[in-house]
């Protein structure tokens, strides 16, 4: 498989998974939607169906969409990202640069889909940016950190012990898996778990031309990429290690 293709079924991929995510969000939290005030709970499936469909979206490459779960492969050793696309330096900026693009053109288009709403004269800045990107509950770098870390390590172990890449596990586990994840541990960030989900949507709110927009809180922007590679990449490590532990004891 050309990289060509990999780099365009992560961009299609990606974008579906922000395109979705991010207007469950903006149906929640905007003023005026058939959605509004549906809740955290409704957020949490709204982003596990924009997993499933990612996944399906983007299943030529292994439907990665996720830089942690990029980088977890690669710290796992795993020889092939997807059938015939070789681990390799310029599979993994490929990967990313898919992934990270097509979060911001999801973005782009949700935002286009919900820009009356945007252009609403009582819509908070502090909601505006949510629908975007993640924020935390309680602002405190370490235990914000530590949160991406965990959520990111539970979603990349299983997607590797279970499955070795999301299209090997399924669509509809993975989905299942990002829900559970949203409502066991999104509570204190919001769970990002994802740096291209986080990072894409948020160069778009910088970028797109919205009254009374705010702050695009770029001084919090690094914990929802920093936390989940390293939680992805320990996910990859500790992979790797389980069978050779189990191999051991048997």
């Amino acid at each position: 498989m050309s990289l060509g293709i990999v780099f365009l079924s992560e961009v299609f991929g990606t974008a579906m998974l922000t395109l979705l995510g991010c207007g469950v969000v903006a149906n929640v939290a905007l003023k005026g939607t058939k959605g509004n005030n549906g809740g955290f709970l409704m957020v949490t499936w709204g982003w596990g169906i924009a997993v499933f469909s990612g996944v399906y979206v983007a299943a030529m490459s292994g439907a990665h969409l996720n830089p942690a779960v990029t980088f977890g492969l690669l710290l796992n050793r795993k020889t092939e990202y997807a059938p015939g696309v070789p681990v390799d330096v310029a599979s993994t900026l490929t990967y990313f640069g898919g992934e990270l693009l097509g979060a911001f053109l999801g973005a782009v288009v949700m935002w286009l889909a919900y820009k009356q709403h945007f252009d609403a004269s009582d819509t908070e800045p502090a909601s505006q940016l949510a629908v975007f990107s993640t924020g935390p509950a309680i602002r405190s770098v370490p235990w914000n950190l530590i949160t991406e870390i965990v959520g990111t390590f539970v979603l990349v172990f299983v997607i590797l012990t279970f499955g070795g890449t999301p299209s090997g596990l399924g669509p509809l586990a993975v989905a299942l898996l990002v829900v559970g994840i949203g409502v066991s541990l999104g509570g204190p960030t919001g769970y990002a778990i994802n740096p291209a989900r986080d990072l894409g949507p948020r160069i778009a709110h910088a970028l797109l031309p919205m009254k009374g927009k705010g702050s695009s809180d770029w001084s919090y922007s690094w914990i929802p990429v920093v936390g989940p590679l390293v939680g992805g990449g320990l996910a990859g490590l500790v992979a790797a290690v389980v069978p050779i532990i189990a191999t051991a004891a048997a």
